[in-house]
């Protein structure tokens, strides 16, 4: 009986090599160059919602949309390695207390390990790949590139993914040319983008902006978060 796995062992180990060569070496490809098409995107044009997406370079992208999801979503993304610890722990404690509404804990670079390499879930097995690429897009990728990704792959309404896509559908513009209130509009409704309305605002929205609008200017002078809204040095 042995005798017959081994070489069975044998190629499961070399697939497994070979898998891993391949992820490997699309990370890094990911860097430079923008995913084709992720599983988010296929799954929602399956589902009949449509696929509008543009992607853009980070020089396109207004500093407002870059300090409003920053604001929204993840105030210490210039700090963190990928994993914001204290907001992990407060999330795994309201769990334990089993209460209604829990605690959201992932960074953005968490979300764009999810949305670029995996699938939406709450699987054990999807949280162990999404530790995985969120540690490999923070070594290799780097916060700027980072930011500019998930400002391109987040779904932002309903089929709508990316930035360029959201601005043009929901204010007629360009992503370089959102003000201040549209880009927290934008971010606010990015907990749900399939639920909360950005044009014409739904009450979420309507509530969420000026809220975020505070925050940005709260986290703004900010050295850190002042490096990623400059033009990108990569050119």
């Amino acid at each position: 009986m042995a005798l017959t796995l081994k070489p069975l062992f044998r190629k499961l180990k070399k697939l497994f090599i070979i898998l891993f060569i391949a992820q490997f070496a699309y990370i890094i490809l990911l860097k430079w160059v923008d995913p084709p098409i992720t599983i988010t995107q296929f799954t929602n044009w399956v589902e009949g919602h449509g696929l509008k997406r543009d992607y853009i370079d980070y020089d396109e992208m207004s500093p407002n949309i870059k300090l409003a999801v920053m604001a929204s979503e993840d105030q210490l993304f210039p700090d963190h390695n990928g994993f914001d610890v204290e907001s992990i722990k407060k999330a795994w404690s309201e769990k334990n207390k089993k209460r209604k509404r829990v605690r959201g804990a992932s960074t953005i670079s968490q979300q764009v390990a999810k949305n670029v390499f995996l699938w939406q879930g709450r699987s054990w097995i999807r949280k162990g790949l999404e530790v995985y690429f969120t540690f490999m897009i923070e070594l290799i990728w780097g916060k700027e590139r980072i930011l500019e990704m998930y400002l391109n792959v987040a779904e932002m309404g309903k089929g709508i993914f990316g930035v360029e896509a959201a601005s043009r559908n929901y204010f007629k513009k360009p992503a370089k040319k959102l003000t201040r209130a549209e880009a927290a509009m934008i971010a606010g409704c990015l907990p749900n983008p399939k639920k909360f309305r950005v044009q014409p605002p739904s009450n979420y929205i309507s509530r969420r902006y000026s809220q975020i609008m505070v925050q940005m200017n709260n986290i703004e002078p900010d050295e850190d978060i002042q490096k990623l809204l400059q033009t990108s040095a990569k050119k």
